[in-house]
């Protein structure tokens, strides 16, 4: 309804309908708008409600903004956002656009966004946020409160407050709650908490995941090497890197090259280029299967009923490393698995090969009988099926450990490198089957 409204071109209409939604969704509508209906909607919406939605926006419909709109207008967007979005906004866009940007904001803000910048993509510092509320231990309660009304304004968050001493050491922190419970005449040293749950500007923001999650945090603080509070970073922004993490490693998991952009908007020759890469790697490493299968061929003319039984074998054996390397690779990124943990993971993942292999045999063993297979091909195939089993799940489990250690993404170590490896492994324990049980 909202859509065909915004079509119509009817101005009151459309102010009614604004005034109706969420910020979000306004984002959403414009996304999906030709640039000059965007920018004609975005000039409806008031000051603080646009710089609101403009945080929401995509880059490519934040850029068509900035385009669209006279300096002024751009400057009273740039003023209402939080450091944070402005960072994260000024990443995105090209260098023309950034001088411009820069150009429209307060010179202490373009020292505060280019000490952001400097920050490493990957860190805490780089999605922090300097708009948080801090206090003194020395303060009362009362005092506090005087405090917080003054410049609760201008912060992204009031619900937690920091307190830190003369040097901006971050000694504890205090919420609204205790606060309202409090005496107006105590001292805030007397009522914070002191046991704190702190990251470095340093820290990879992935780590921060799983502190909110473990800590159940809606908003954590950054301090520098010296307990320094610097900043904050609060749960939409951990949820934006969750996102973000998550989709690298599918991507990954899929031999897909990591992309920043959504796939709607990544153009053919993009997503050619990030997954021909992969495909080639993998078309080449199966010419080792290849050269196997050419090298026992004298075996499958003899035998020829050995060759119906190799799609069974590759593909049990890549399905049984996936399992195990996709359960530890999950574990890994939720922290419920660590480096210490391998020789559990190992021996965990070993019997459930077992168990897991020896139901596949019995059932396999029986298939093949019923089919007509000699009892000696029958029994050839079905050990080969449990070995595979075995070695696919210790492949799967360890490869992804084995990366960790060695500082490489645990997510490369996915489904299609350890089916290549099973499916190599595999081919040779059955032919070697072959030859000693069929003698050929």
């Amino acid at each position: 309804m909202e859509k065909a409204v915004f079509e119509t071109g009817d101005i009151t209409a459309m102010k009614e309908v604004l005034d109706n939604m969420h910020v979000a969704d306004i984002a959403e509508e414009m996304g999906d708008m030709d640039e000059q209906l965007a920018v004609k909607v975005f000039r409806m919406l008031p000051k603080d409600t646009a710089a609101e939605v403009f945080a929401y926006l995509s880059s490519d419909t934040q850029q068509e903004i900035v385009a669209g709109i006279a300096d002024r207008e751009l400057t009273g967007i740039m003023d209402e956002l939080f450091i944070d979005d402005m960072v994260d906004f000024i990443e995105e866009m090209p260098a023309n656009v950034v001088k411009r940007i820069l150009a429209s904001i307060p010179s202490n803000d373009r020292e505060t966004i280019n000490h952001f910048l400097k920050y490493p993509e990957d860190s805490a510092g780089s999605i922090m946020t300097i708009e948080y509320v801090s206090l003194k231990g020395d303060m009362t309660v009362g005092e506090a409160f005087s405090h917080i009304r003054e410049m609760a304004i201008d912060k992204e968050t009031i619900y937690t407050c920091y307190v830190i001493d003369q040097n901006r050491h971050l000694i504890g922190v205090v919420s609204a709650t205790t606060l309202l419970l409090a005496d107006t005449e105590e001292l805030i040293a007397d009522i914070m908490n002191k046991k704190i749950i702190s990251a470095r500007t340093t820290d990879d923001k992935e780590k921060l995941v799983g502190e909110f999650a473990k800590y159940d945090l809606l908003v954590m603080p950054i301090v520098d090497s010296e307990n320094r509070l610097v900043g904050i970073v609060t749960v939409d922004d951990v949820l934006d890197v969750q996102e973000e993490e998550a989709t690298e490693d599918f991507e990954i998991m899929a031999a897909i090259s990591p992309s920043d952009e959504p796939y709607l908007k990544t153009s053919v020759l993009v997503l050619t280029k990030n997954r021909v890469i992969w495909l080639l790697v993998l078309m080449l490493s199966a010419t080792i299967t290849a050269s196997l299968i050419s090298s026992f061929e004298d075996a499958l003319l003899v035998v020829p009923a050995l060759m119906a039984s190799i799609p069974v074998l590759m593909d049990t054996g890549g399905n049984a490393g996936a399992q195990s390397s996709t359960m530890v690779i999950r574990g890994m990124a939720v922290d419920g698995i660590q480096l210490t943990d391998a020789f559990r993971v190992l021996w965990k993942e070993l019997r459930v090969a077992l168990l897991c292999g020896a139901v596949l045999t019995v059932v396999n063993f029986a298939r093949l009988l019923i089919m007509g297979q000699g009892l000696m091909i029958a029994l050839t195939v079905s050990l080969a099926l449990y070995c595979t089993v075995i070695m696919a799940k210790t492949v799967g489990c360890t490869l992804p450990l084995a990366a960790k250690k060695i500082k490489i993404d645990p997510a490369v170590m996915s489904a299609p490198i350890i089916t290549t490896i099973a499916d190599a492994s595999s081919l040779i324990v059955y032919f070697a089957l072959a030859r000693a049980i069929l003698h050929i």
